[in-house]
């Protein structure tokens, strides 16, 4: 493996970024972090049937309802994660467009041979990771009881495992690589109802699992660029918001892994990271204040409170106990003191408890907490109330809930459970990123009792022919690329930009035939990018003609400023539809060709057709003299020399109006 080091700053990740390790000495706390990225590839068919891959629909044909239970694994038990989803009581419905699903992703039907293209992709993908590739691949299910997969698992199968990529110099383990079906799309997720669509499921995904070597938050980001870069260079990838998603998994000393799910945007990374280990520094203190009072643990006892708050002044519960709904309080022993415990930008531990009442027992509204921060929610009087209800002392704290009775009790048998959580550190959990770089509770985080063979799937044998003609087809991977253009002095911000580009092979072309990678970076990084930005169709635009209008500037035939008229003129015959002439032809008819005579003497012409200046300013006369020579010299000439030369002819008289 070539040693590359990533002269790239963290800069791309923008302020966040930049500022994201600021402050602490990450090491010292004992920060690590790792990444699963999520990269839909670019498929016509889906991965276990023949349904069109990426053809997506807000229509639907009709409905199909559903609810989960969790499965013995191959052990005889029950993975944590699926029982906590079967606690939740979810009604699943599945919108189904029938242009874009079929039975197997209902699993009615068994699956087809797996996509062998999507295969190929992978083989490809884990390569370019280094890894050790398998001689047989084995499909596996992966338990899901969220509902985004209506089988209630996902079938996946590894590729590659060890391997290793460059990164800031040094090398980032990569521990597998994987192939898979993506999920459902999410619609709406309110009380026991969650809804889905089902164009996005089965498409396939490539996983690459990076090891937890990510030393701060910026690295994190920085890593989900390079893996990022790593997997375009293929050109065998979805683009898009939602085709690619980041999992990032952080812990910090004494803490345990967190996984931060489905990161839509890589510069949202460094700022959810950072947080993310505070947090888990803020329950590791939380932790040692709730040891050092003997606090947190209790009984799962709980007391009606209807009662004491039908006739008060919270006009939520008044209305609660008016629709028939069950309002109940649980007593925390010495739990008061870390209840408005800062854990994140703006939130506290009674934000830790929301969430379990939020995903769990699916109520909507954040329960009430004595000695947190919104126990002004529930006058002093019956506060008290119900503390007397519950024998509370001063240090204890108190959670109220209200809802369906059932919902309730659930809702506040998880913030017990939560707080004895609390007396461990940190759980682990699957958080969903959310707006301001903080975190909410998704799930438990799921553990090996998930995972188990697929009977339906045969084994595939990855034969010796098919993984020689994949090597001999692999593309370079994007540090090689960034040195190749380096090296033609391609300037530094333009090097990941036409790396990962999909004219990557133009611009090498150019580089080969002695193109300066100034004049590459111009074209390609900056003049077509930017037309692209204005809506030019420049992607329906072959490789040859921008190759001869390039050369054409590197052999002085065109001037730079000529390259825009140029191409304007290729694409307006695009676009009408014309035959597209070649570029010496569009000069040709643009009036772009060579002088053929000397510059001086077209330009003295030119000056003195002009007649006698009107203007006495000196600055005057200069700007209307270049507008009258650029007027023949334009993508001719160099614009230094036209102004060299009018310089010249007005410091020796030549008349100009």
């Amino acid at each position: 493996m070539t040693e590359h080091t990533d002269t790239r700053s963290s800069s791309f990740l923008g302020p966040l970024g930049r500022l994201a390790d600021a402050g602490i000495d990450w090491q010292a706390i004992g920060f690590r972090a790792g990444l699963e990225i999520h990269q839909q590839l670019d498929t016509q068919r889906k991965l276990f049937c023949r349904c069109p891959a990426g053809r997506y629909s807000e229509e639907y044909d009709m409905e199909v309802l559903r609810h989960m239970r969790p499965t013995l694994s191959e052990l005889g038990e029950y993975d944590g994660t699926a029982l906590m989803e079967f606690k939740t009581k979810k009604e699943i419905i599945y919108r189904l467009n029938r242009q874009s699903v079929c039975t197997y992703e209902m699993d009615d039907t068994p699956p087809f041979e797996i996509n062998s293209r999507a295969v190929d992709i992978a083989l490809e993908i884990a390569l370019l990771c280094g890894c050790n590739l398998v001689g047989e691949l084995h499909v596996i299910r992966k338990q899901y009881l969220d509902g985004s997969i209506p089988a209630g698992f996902q079938r996946t199968a590894i590729v590659g495992v060890d391997g290793a990529v460059p990164f800031n110099g040094r090398m980032l383990s990569i521990i597998q690589v994987s192939v898979e079906e993506d999920a459902c799309r999410e619609v709406l997720d309110e009380g026991h109802t969650i809804v889905f669509r089902t164009d996005r499921l089965s498409m396939p995904l490539v996983e690459i699992v990076t090891g937890p070597e990510l030393r701060c938050p910026s690295e994190v980001g920085q890593a989900a660029q390079v893996l990022g870069d790593l997997m375009r260079v293929t050109g065998k990838v979805r683009r898009g918001l939602g085709a690619t998603r980041q999992d990032v998994n952080v812990s910090v000393a004494g803490g345990t892994r967190v996984e931060i799910k489905g990161v839509p945007r890589i510069k949202m990374i460094p700022h959810l990271v950072r947080n993310e280990a505070l947090r888990q520094r803020a329950l590791l203190q939380i932790r040692d204040r709730l040891r050092e009072t003997k606090g947190g643990s209790a009984e799962p006892v709980m007391r009606h409170c209807d009662d004491i708050v039908k006739d008060g002044r919270n006009p939520v519960l008044v209305e609660a106990v008016r629709r028939g709904e069950a309002v109940m309080a649980v007593k925390i022993p010495n739990g008061r003191a870390v209840m408005d415990a800062p854990t994140q930008p703006g939130l506290t531990f009674t934000d830790e408890l929301a969430g379990r009442v939020r995903v769990i027992a699916c109520l909507r509204e954040a329960p009430y907490c004595y000695g947190g921060p919104d126990q002004s929610l529930l006058t002093r009087r019956r506060w008290k109330l119900i503390r007397h209800r519950l024998r509370t002392k001063k240090a204890d704290a108190v959670v109220v809930c209200w809802g369906d009775a059932e919902d309730v009790v659930t809702a506040l048998e998880e913030v017990v459970v939560r707080f004895e959580q609390a007396l461990q550190g940190v759980p682990s959990e699957t958080r969903q990123a959310r707006a301001r770089g903080i975190t909410d509770f998704e799930r438990i985080l799921p553990g090996p009792d998930r995972m188990y063979p697929d009977t339906d799937s045969p084994p595939t044998p990855i034969s010796d022919e098919r993984m020689g003609a994949i090597r001999a087809a692999l593309p370079e991977p994007p540090w090689e690329r960034e040195r190749l253009l380096a090296d033609a002095g391609v300037p530094a911000h333009m090097l990941r930009v036409l790396a990962v580009d999909s004219r990557y092979q133009l611009a090498r072309r150019l580089v080969q035939a002695g193109v300066h990678g100034r004049l590459v970076g111009h074209l390609l990084g900056s003049l077509l990018r930017w037309m692209a930005r204005v809506g030019e169709p420049v992607e329906e635009l072959g490789d040859e003609p921008l190759f001869d209008l390039t050369l054409r500037v590197a052999r002085g035939d065109l001037q730079r400023e000529g390259m825009l008229p140029v191409l304007r003129g290729l694409l307006h015959r695009l676009r009408s539809g014309e035959e597209i002439p070649s570029v010496a032809e569009l000069c040709e008819e643009l009036g772009l060709t060579p002088l053929g005579r000397d510059p001086v003497e077209v330009i003295r012409v030119a000056l003195e057709d002009g007649g006698p200046p009107r203007s006495e300013d000196p600055q005057a006369r200069l700007r209307y003299a270049m507008s009258v020579a650029m007027q023949v010299c334009r993508g001719r000439v160099a614009g230094r020399l036209v102004r060299e030369v009018v310089t010249r002819q007005l410091a020796g008289g030549a008349h100009v109006r």
